[in-house]
C-alpha cells in the first residue's frame, strides 16, 4: 500500500477519534494519535502501527509539546471535543460552557495553529475539522454546546480563506447522530439517559463518519471537498427524528 504520508488525530482514544485512525491506516497513513488518556491510545497504535503521544488540546504547554514530537504532518483531522450538560441559558453552569469553549473552539485553534508549518512543508496538507450539525443548528438547552460548534466551524471555514492559494485543503465534517462516548460525556456517564437519545432509530456509527474522513482525505490534490454534513436515514435535523 502507498505510504500517504503522516495524519494526526486528537481525540483518538475512542469513538470517531480511533475510528479514524483506524481507518486511515488501512488506507496507507502513519497515524499520530492524540488524546488525555494515553492508557487507551496505546493498544490502538499498536494494532496499527501508529504513534500514540499525550494531547491535551486545552494546555497550551501539551499542544506545543505535542507539535514538537510531530515533526511531519501532511493530514490533520481536528476531532477532540464534545458536550457536557443540556440546560437552558438561565441554568447554564459557567464551567460547562468553559469546557466546551476550551476543548471544542481554543482545543482546534491551539493545535490547527501549531501544526499548519508542518501541514504547509508537506506540500500537500489537509486540514479536516469533525464538527456537528449543531454547527449550523440550534435547539433548546444546548445553546453552550451550539455556540461552540459554531464557533469551531468559523475558526475552520476562515482559515479556508486565509489559505487561499497555497497547498493546503480544509474540509468540515458535520455529524448528525452518532452513537460514541459523546451522551456518556453530555450526561456526566448516565448510560440510561445517553441510551435514551438513540433510541428507536439507528444512528451512525464512528465507522461511517471515519469513512466519510478518508474519502475526503484521499480525493486528488486540486479537490477540496469544503464540507459534508452525513447524518442517519431516521434524523432530519438537530430537533426532528423518526423513532420506532
Amino acid at each position: 500500500m502507498n505510504n500517504l504520508g503522516t495524519a494526526v488525530v486528537t481525540g483518538a482514544s475512542s469513538g470517531i477519534g480511533a475510528a479514524t485512525a483506524r481507518h486511515l491506516s488501512a488506507n496507507g497513513f502513519h497515524v499520530v494519535l492524540g488524546a488525555r488518556r494515553i492508557d487507551r491510545l496505546h493498544p490502538i497504535a499498536e494494532e496499527i502501527g501508529g504513534t500514540a503521544l499525550p494531547l491535551d488540546v486545552t494546555d497550551p504547554s501539551s499542544v506545543t509539546a505535542f507539535a514538537r514530537a510531530v515533526p511531519e504532518c501532511r493530514l490533520l483531522v481536528n476531532n477532540a471535543g464534545g458536550a457536557r450538560g443540556l440546560e437552558p441559558v438561565a441554568e447554564a453552569s459557567d464551567d460547562h460552557w468553559r469546557w466546551m469553549w476550551e476543548t471544542n473552539v481554543l482545543g482546534t485553534l491551539r493545535v490547527t495553529r501549531a501544526l499548519l508549518p508542518a501541514l504547509t512543508a508537506s506540500g500537500e496538507g489537509h486540514v479536516v475539522t469533525v464538527t456537528s450539525i449543531a454547527a449550523t443548528e440550534i435547539y433548546d438547552n444546548g445553546a453552550g454546546y451550539t455556540s461552540a460548534k459554531h464557533a469551531q466551524s468559523v475558526l475552520h471555514r476562515t482559515l479556508r480563506g486565509e489559505h487561499l492559494g497555497e497547498a493546503l485543503r480544509f474540509t468540515e465534517i458535520l455529524p448528525g447522530m452518532v452513537e460514541t462516548e459523546f451522551s456518556l460525556t453530555r450526561f456526566a456517564g448516565d448510560e440510561s439517559r445517553a441510551a435514551g437519545v438513540y433510541q428507536g432509530l439507528t444512528p451512525l456509527t464512528a465507522d461511517d463518519v471515519a469513512d466519510t474522513i478518508v474519502f475526503a482525505a484521499t480525493r486528488p490534490a486540486h479537490v477540496n471537498i469544503d464540507q459534508i454534513v452525513l447524518k442517519p436515514r431516521a434524523q432530519a435535523s438537530a430537533t426532528r427524528a423518526h423513532r420506532e
